[in-house]
């Protein structure tokens, strides 16, 4: 079998609240993804013949600078490569819009994570001290509990 090849569709603001589950897979509070949900450019991840594989949301942060607030696939499609091909294409698909850079933030916890957006050209921009503190229910991964946001960019 040969790799998966994926695209990405856009979705109408009205379509969103479809994808909650999706995006509460990677933000773990749905009152938080709720805040953010209406904004930016939110894109279905679609494999195949018309399977919807997950979801990507980005908010233009600032001038010139692009945030991928949201990125989750379901598990039956992880591990694919696919998450790598999404971050490719939103490479492209920004830098065509005229953004100069990308950038993500995740959990200090979040050790795939961490190691994913690295692999991707991602590299270390900062760290959010305290960011997820204001989360509603404390969040471990991997026995660790998310305190601080690790923030990482690439220029498009």
């Amino acid at each position: 079998m040969g790799e998966i090849s994926v695209r990405l569709q856009l979705v109408e603001s009205s379509d969103r609240l479809k994808y909650l589950p999706y995006l509460v897979m990677a933000d773990e509070s749905e009152s938080v993804v709720k805040e953010y949900i209406a904004e930016g450019q939110m894109f279905a991840i679609i494999v195949g013949d018309d399977s919807v594989a997950g979801v990507a949301l980005f908010v233009e942060e600032s001038e010139g600078v692009i945030e991928l607030k949201n990125i989750a696939l379901d598990p039956g499609f992880r591990g694919l490569g696919l998450g790598k091909q999404v971050i490719n294409l939103a490479f492209e698909i920004f830098k065509g819009q005229g953004f100069r850079k990308m950038m993500v933030g995740t959990a200090n916890s979040s050790i795939a994570n961490l190691a994913f957006y690295q692999k991707a050209g991602f590299r270390m921009a900062g760290i959010r001290k305290d960011f997820f503190l204001k989360y509603p229910e404390p969040i471990f991964e991997d026995g660790i509990q998310a305190v601080d946001m690790v923030v990482f960019e690439k220029e498009l």
